[in-house]
């Protein structure tokens, strides 16, 4: 379950974004001069200290992103390098937002997903007349199985091809669709086990991961 606050925050997910995203080496040809959101799912820290949330994105030119964040009540050490920016919460103060693909806690929750069967997070929002489930609009599943072994997760290293990012740790790879393919066949059999995901508009199970162990 991921907890969120009904709050305001000062720039906006979408305000830091705007102005990340442009920059990306995984950009492809997608027009970000502008972007909106089009869904979003969330992970759950099993600590509760991190927040782990993928945004899914319109392009201005229609194109959708794939982009992972994940949200910290300080900075993390060694991490400048994937930090994406701060912004004010208006119940929790000052929070850091990083590129999850350098985060452990973003790799072992979406590794956890794919090769586990798991899904998005139950979302608990935290308003002034009390906690209340919110229903999920993006629903994500993975192909494997609740039986399957999680390697451990320390040093995380990641690098990007054309408008795929590759995640490795130790004996994990994962392969993060950063612009979404609508019509890619995402049930074909073998190989590694993947992560698939719906949202608003979109009802056909789109490919957004891959995981294996090597």
């Amino acid at each position: 379950m991921a907890l969120l606050y009904q709050a305001t925050l000062t720039p906006s997910k979408i305000e830091l974004l705007q102005a990340w995203i442009p920059h990306q080496p995984w950009l492809g040809d997608a027009d970000a001069t502008t972007v909106e959101a089009v869904g979003a799912y969330r992970f759950d820290d099993p600590d509760g200290e991190v927040g782990i949330e993928t945004h899914l994105l319109r392009t201005a030119d229609g194109q959708i992103l794939q982009v992972p964040v994940t949200y910290r009540g300080s900075p993390e050490a060694g991490a400048d390098s994937w930090l994406i920016g701060t912004t004010q919460h208006s119940v929790l103060g000052e929070r850091w937002v990083y590129d999850a693909c350098g985060d452990p806690v973003y790799v072992t929750a979406l590794a956890t997903a794919v090769l586990r069967g798991g899904t998005q997070a139950e979302l608990d929002v935290v308003t002034d007349a009390g906690q209340e489930r919110r229903q999920a609009t993006t629903r994500v599943s993975g192909s494997g199985s609740d039986h399957s072994a999680i390697p451990p997760i320390a040093s995380v290293s990641y690098s990007s091809e054309g408008t795929t990012t590759f995640i490795r740790a130790l004996h994990l790879e994962l392969t993060l669709v950063r612009a979404i393919d609508l019509d890619r066949e995402s049930g074909v059999p073998g190989g590694p086990q993947r992560l698939v995901g719906t949202w608003p508009g979109h009802d056909a199970p789109a490919l957004l991961a891959l995981a294996r162990i090597t």
